[in-house]
């Protein structure tokens, strides 16, 4: 999954998989996660944000079933 890098003081990079829906975070202390069912339109969304740490808590954390990677 190609990785983009985010201006964030706890996220590094997302990515998305738009065939399986798959939202992928990787956070600045090491730790990745992939939320699964997520919208495209929320990665976009995520990407774009101000405050991309916000924007996962409101949005994706909670929402959506999640793995680490």
């Amino acid at each position: 999954m190609d990785m983009i890098n985010v201006d964030s003081s706890n996220v590094a990079a997302v990515g998305y998989d738009e065939d399986s829906y798959t939202l992928q975070v990787e956070f600045n202390n090491g730790g990745t996660y992939q939320y699964f069912d997520v919208p495209e339109h929320l990665f976009e969304g995520l990407r774009d944000a101000g405050s991309v740490g916000g924007f996962l808590a409101e949005n994706i954390k909670g929402h959506y079933r999640y793995s680490k990677v």
